[in-house]
């Protein structure tokens, strides 16, 4: 589908996702925890996806002092979870909510930066399992649940380097290749067969634990906090973006950095 969509000059309103239903991995810290706030504070319920519960409990209390819908905590660890802790976590959701409106795939590992030729093999398979067949077991799972949603919306959280390969960038550069291929396949797939749209979103380079680790000299205060991008991600999450699908966007408009 062509379209002018921007995410970036979306303005929410104050109940832009009332009534929905919005899983994200990865919510406890920089644009996870940025975004898992920002749907609370415009109504949705958010169930928070993540491996360490002390900081998941963190997250939840700060919604809590909202006074909005409550969120929902599901510990969950992308790396060593089997089959059955999927099957768990699914059920959990439809269990709880009866559907899912929205899923963000928002964890990912940044693994190293290094030539192919001198990559660590181990960190390379580590990176791609939580970053691309993680992502892909967690969305089939959770699919029949989005398909029970009258306007669902799956956004896979992408990067510049994974739409154009770059140097030293490694496992992660080719996760997020990986990602946008992914969300391009299930787009097609569901498109006219559901109510379920599929999109990318990269949200360039913010201030992150991330970004300083694969940019040690930069400067953390030249760039924006992660609270001032989630607007776009409130737009492809929410009703503004129904019938936008197979779409790779960006939350800022600063091309050619990752």
């Amino acid at each position: 589908m062509t379209t002018t969509f921007d995410p970036r000059t979306f303005t929410p309103g104050p109940d832009e996702l009332a009534g929905r239903v919005i899983a994200i991995t990865g919510p406890t810290r920089g644009i996870g925890r940025a975004v898992a706030l920002a749907c609370a504070r415009h109504g949705a319920s958010v169930v928070l996806i993540g491996r360490k519960l002390k900081d998941l409990e963190a997250v939840h209390a700060e919604i809590a002092a909202l006074g909005r819908e409550e969120a929902t905590i599901a510990p969950f660890d992308l790396e060593k979870a089997v089959a059955s802790d999927y099957d768990t976590l699914a059920a959990a959701v439809v269990e709880r909510y009866g559907r899912l409106d929205g899923l963000l795939h928002n964890a990912s590992l940044l693994g190293m930066l290094a030539p192919i030729e001198h990559y660590d093999v181990p960190t390379f398979y580590r990176v791609m399992h939580v970053n691309v067949t993680a992502a892909f077991a967690l969305t089939h799972v959770l699919l029949p649940a989005l398909k029970r949603s009258q306007d669902a919306s799956i956004v896979f959280t992408s990067s510049s380097v994974g739409r154009k390969g770059r140097a030293f960038w490694g496992a992660y550069a080719v996760s997020k290749f990986a990602i946008e291929g992914l969300s391009q396949v299930l787009a097609q797939e569901l498109d006219n067969v559901s109510a379920v749209r599929v999109n990318t979103l990269n949200p360039g380079p913010t201030r992150t634990a991330m970004r300083l680790q694969a940019y040690p000299a930069e400067n953390p205060e030249s760039l924006p906090p992660p609270e001032a991008i989630t607007a776009p991600y409130l737009a492809l999450l929410g009703p503004a973006s129904r019938g936008i699908t197979g779409q790779s966007f960006d939350a800022q408009p600063l091309p050619g950095r990752a």
